[in-house]
């Protein structure tokens, strides 16, 4: 594959490379879930059960679909979620586990891709659907998208919904040799987006306000579906709602899996699967850039400022707070990307 980027000689990129390198181990490193606000607001010891957790992990790939579940299997199962969510691996139902089963999250089972690792032990984490899937259309790849005008939110306007979407669809276009263009033939569109309640025919049900927030299906489905009953904002300072969800950062995450990617385990990739209310994720990771970029190659306009052209400020939660990075959304440094694309050269 080859990447075009601006040169970045050995002196410069041994000296970002070691800060890249203390970034990871500062910050170790597919649905959104969960059903009482407060809990994101106060911080005792979730009250989860052990069927509980049975079912979330039968629901995100890790134990069958039954009952008949060992301790040995609901250890081993436990601990895969833990490694899947950049968690300590304990194999016990710790808290910071508990919190995170409670948290909302994107729909997409996490343990059922293969896992691949970049070089240079540099502890990335992105992942692919089963059997790599991705658009083959002919190059250069121009993909459709539309939104289905039966089914919208009413907390928004058909305008800011279309402008969030040609935000997070130009994040990832400024990376790979894809393009999306908007169209209104929603039948014929390659990917399809709309806001949907409860079960709407596909075989995976929402289920209301926080847990699953959005699904995808892998390529070439191309279908983008989104919980009606969210609270979905674009702005928090217009919206007051606690249980308020950001859009963009979800249409971000949604369009990776449209893409091709799964989950990944490093909390402030685009692509980890959980989001908390009130929260903000846009911006891709360097994990997220890999990832695509080791699918579809790497856009030839592709540069430090292209990348860095998204919102590059922290976490905003309503009150103007900043996220402690334990809670787990943090956004990319300039040295973590000045990294990334010495390391996409070297």
């Amino acid at each position: 594959m080859h990447h075009h980027h601006l040169p970045c000689n050995r002196k410069p990129f041994t000296t970002i490379f070691s800060f890249f390198l203390l970034y990871l181990n500062l910050h170790k490193l597919q649905t959104i879930e969960s059903r009482n606000p407060t809990q994101f607001t106060n911080n005792p010891t979730p009250d989860v059960s052990i069927p509980e957790i049975k079912l979330h992990l039968q629901r995100y790939g890790y134990l069958p679909q039954n009952n008949d579940v060992d301790d040995v299997s609901f250890v081993q199962a436990l601990s895969r979620y833990q490694k899947n969510l950049g968690l300590p691996i304990t194999g016990k139902p710790d808290p910071d586990t508990l919190s995170h089963i409670l948290l909302p999250r994107c729909g997409f089972p996490d343990d059922v891709v293969d896992h691949k690792t970049a070089p240079f032990h540099t502890r990335k984490k992105y992942v692919y659907f089963p059997g790599r899937p991705r658009w083959t259309k002919d190059a250069p790849l121009n993909l459709t998208y539309a939104f289905s005008q039966d089914n919208l939110t009413p907390y928004l306007t058909p305008t800011e919904i279309r402008r969030v979407f040609r935000r997070a669809f130009a994040k990832w276009a400024s990376v790979i040799p894809v393009s999306f263009v908007e169209t209104e033939d929603y039948v014929d569109a390659d990917i399809k987006i709309g806001f949907f309640a409860g079960d709407h025919g596909d075989g995976e049900p929402f289920d209301g306000v926080l847990g699953v927030l959005a699904h995808t299906f892998s390529p070439e489905n191309g279908r983008l579906h989104l919980d009606k009953a969210e609270t979905w904002a674009v702005d928090f300072d217009e919206e007051k709602s606690r249980v308020a969800v950001d859009l963009e950062s979800v249409a971000v995450h949604e369009i990776g899996h449209v893409l091709g990617l799964g989950h990944s385990s490093v909390k402030d990739a685009a692509m980890y699967p959980t989001l908390k209310p009130r929260s903000k994720k846009v911006n891709l990771n360097v994990d997220d850039v890999v990832g695509v970029q080791s699918l579809y190659g790497t856009n030839p306009n592709f540069t430090l400022s292209s990348l860095l052209a998204s919102e590059t400020s922290t976490t905003n939660l309503a009150d103007g707070s900043m996220m402690r990075p334990s809670e787990g959304i943090i956004y990319s440094t300039l040295t973590t990307v000045m990294a990334a694309l010495c390391f996409l050269n070297w």
